[in-house]
């Protein structure tokens, strides 16, 4: 009874967290998404849909669009290489583990901006691209430009999480496996593969949550055809009297991405109890 008392209260401190600093500032940008505005664009609280039909018929669709494909592009590329490098750590980097995960955490410790601004001058106009090449080889404003920085800056979360499961992986279970199917590669993907799934359920959901909210890479790296829904939001919170119709952008993209969140938890379980079920059998 007294470890229960005490689990709940050691909840507390997050819970107060969370309410302040999430569930509240939530809460008055939902009221700004209905309220319109009065003549210098502050807002005026209510219940107006304007907001709401504005996003639907203006055009913002298409760059929601847009912004789940990239994340999407982003995910998977993620996944193919973050799962060859995190399997590479976990099953053949021996006592190095530690100095190979610290490289890859490395470029965690610059700053955000610094990072994107480091791509211009390797892909951008005169950059480090175009010396190596001889020519002028501007990469900017392209897609697979936006797509290459997002994964640049999202990978590591993949690595992270696929790490975690491959680790925890019992090297008998992959033995086993071998035994069963004979080669590596039936073995990976249906032992390992269907093992690890709960690392590569939370690796797409690290990588994909932020990539579709992030604006940054592609307004330093893309142009306005590239823009992603962050762009539009933070160009609607500046505008006068827009600022309801950025709020609105802004309670679509969050309930679309705890919708995402709420099907990859409930999809990943029983495709993993199925897979291990098939894996034994």
């Amino acid at each position: 009874m007294k470890q229960k008392t005490l689990a709940r209260l050691s909840l507390l401190p997050g819970s107060a967290w969370l309410i302040a600093l999430f569930v509240a500032p939530f809460g008055v940008v939902l009221a700004v998404s209905l309220a319109t505005t009065d003549i210098i664009g502050r807002p005026i609280y209510g219940w107006h849909t304007d907001a709401y039909r504005l996003v639907v018929d203006g055009g913002f669709l298409t760059v929601f669009a847009r912004s789940l494909g990239y994340a999407a592009a982003t995910t998977a590329i993620c996944l193919v290489f973050g799962y060859l490098a995190a399997y590479t750590v976990a099953r053949y980097g021996g006592r190095y583990r530690n100095a190979l995960l610290l490289l890859v955490l490395v470029p965690w410790f610059v700053d955000y901006l610094i990072r994107i601004y480091s791509w211009i001058q390797l892909v951008g106009n005169g950059g480090v691209l175009s010396s190596v090449l001889g020519r002028n080889a501007d990469l900017l404003g392209h897609s697979y430009t936006v797509i290459g920085g997002l994964v640049y800056n999202f990978l590591p979360y993949m690595i992270l999480a696929l790490y975690v499961s491959i680790d925890q992986l019992d090297a008998s279970v992959i033995e086993a496996g071998r035994d069963l199917y004979g080669g590596p590669v039936a073995t990976m993907f249906r032992v390992t593969i269907p093992c690890t799934l709960p690392g590569i359920g939370s690796g797409c959901l690290l990588v994909f949550l932020p990539a579709m909210g992030d604006f940054a890479t592609s307004q330093l790296l893309g142009s306005p055809d590239q823009y992603m829904i962050g762009n539009i939001i933070a160009g609607q919170a500046q505008t006068a009297g827009a600022l309801p119709v950025g709020a609105a952008l802004t309670v679509l993209l969050v309930g679309l991405l705890a919708l995402i969140a709420l099907l990859g938890a409930a999809v990943s379980i029983p495709w993993r109890r199925r897979l291990l079920g098939g894996a034994r059998g």
